[in-house]
């Protein structure tokens, strides 16, 4: 099914070898074919990404090389993936004669966003918002036939977004490029993400968006969609919520990283102090939050609160139990930083919980402190949204091999 030119494709066939390559994945068949493909992860964090194309989803990658900043990044990239993930700035590590870039049919990554994020507006020369040029080296220096790049949404439609295009166009790729929601695919969790994906030999735009595998049950237009096959595939079911994702776990327990097996391991919470505690047992119920607490408790209620009085309806908000949970950040542990209370017990999630609703197995290991290995959860990609990114590069993989 090797297609040559744009006439020749078959779009109905394309989505079958799509469905069964889910489904093959699914049944843990394609984690045991004996043709498998090289990956590099840049700007690898934790190894989300990695995780997704990884034997850990069924998928038929491995990988060969990675690089980070952040030494605690690395600590658990090696311990989950091998010694082949580099400490270092980037820029560095490239300039550095003994580096020996792989060969690889494949580069994931997400350079730093922060230079794009909304939290950052006044940045307009953030130097994070070149990294990408870095990472099209490590492209170029492996022969990656496929890249996939993953960042904040704000970047498309950026200035950097059109050098990304115009830098990717040139090296040969055909370029697509959308926001993709990670409780589509999955995750118990509505997050966000852009994401790029260039194709040596074929347009990605005849194959992504992958068919979602999961619908909002509470939008009519989404079931619809669902039933009429239109952009999911067969068998999708209904969004993945917080109680599938964590209501088996039991009540924290101390303070500190615990020396037990998973998930207890990251099941501990925090001390809070007796008015953060006055404010969480004010606002009992699902997806209350500081505008209920100024109702209910204003003398418990922050002036600052007060005085705005738009905007930041999640900040210490309540989950609901049959929703997905908001985005996960790195603070997921300060309600005060977002909708990050537990759906009834008077605290915020858990570190464990965190990592549930990213969609981490709990046999993945987190090295670092606690703030460290927080950082890591709120910064990853969900793996379970890069696995179903990986089922349609892996299809695109096996076209151009047959």
């Amino acid at each position: 099914m090797k297609y040559k030119t744009n006439n020749e494709i078959d779009t109905q066939r394309l989505l079958r070898e799509e469905q069964r390559i889910y489904e093959s994945r699914i049944e843990g068949e394609l984690s045991r074919k004996r043709k498998r493909f090289r990956l590099i992860d840049a700007f690898s964090g934790a190894g989300g990404m990695t995780l997704g194309f990884s034997k850990t989803f069924n998928h038929a990658f491995d990988s060969v090389w990675a690089n980070d900043f952040n030494s605690y990044c690395v600590q658990t990239y090696k311990t989950n993936f091998g010694d082949h993930c580099f400490p270092g700035d980037i820029v560095d590590v490239l300039s550095d004669p003994a580096t020996e870039i792989p060969q690889a049919d494949v580069v994931v990554g997400g350079p730093p966003c922060q230079g794009f994020s909304l939290l950052n507006k006044k940045r307009e020369g953030d130097p994070r918002k070149q990294l990408w040029r870095p990472y099209f080296e490590i492209i170029e220096r492996s022969g990656a036939r496929i890249f996939v790049m993953e960042n904040v949404p704000q970047l498309l439609g950026s200035f950097e977004h059109g050098e990304i295009m115009g830098t990717a166009e040139a090296m040969g790729f055909k370029v697509w490029g959308d926001v993709l929601c990670a409780a589509d695919y999955g995750v118990p969790q509505t997050r966000r993400r852009a994401f790029i994906i260039g194709c040596k030999f074929f347009n990605p735009a005849y194959v992504f968006p992958p068919r979602k595998t999961n619908f909002d049950p509470s939008k009519k237009a989404a079931q619809i969609a669902f039933l009429n096959g239109n952009g999911y595939l067969p068998n999708a079911e209904r969004w993945r919520t917080v109680r599938d994702a964590i209501s088996d776990l039991s009540s924290p327990v101390g303070i500190e990283l615990r020396n037990e097996a998973p998930p207890l391991d990251l099941q501990f919470g925090r001390t809070p102090t007796p008015l953060s505690l006055a404010r969480y047992t004010a606002i009992p119920g699902e997806g209350m939050n500081r505008f209920d607490l100024q109702k209910t408790a204003p003398e418990l209620t922050p002036g600052c609160w007060i005085r705005k009085e738009s905007g930041g309806t999640d900040l210490f908000g309540r989950l609901w139990w049959d929703r997905p949970a908001f985005t996960i950040r790195t603070e997921f542990f300060k309600p005060e930083k977002g909708r990050y209370l537990h759906p009834e017990q008077h605290r915020p999630i858990t570190h464990r919980e965190a990592a549930r609703l990213q969609s981490f197995p709990d046999d993945f290991v987190f090295k670092g402190s606690k703030i460290e290995i927080a950082k890591q959860i709120g910064n990853a990609v969900p793996p379970a949204l890069a696995a179903r990114v990986a089922d349609v590069v892996y299809m695109l993989l096996t076209i151009d091999n047959k």
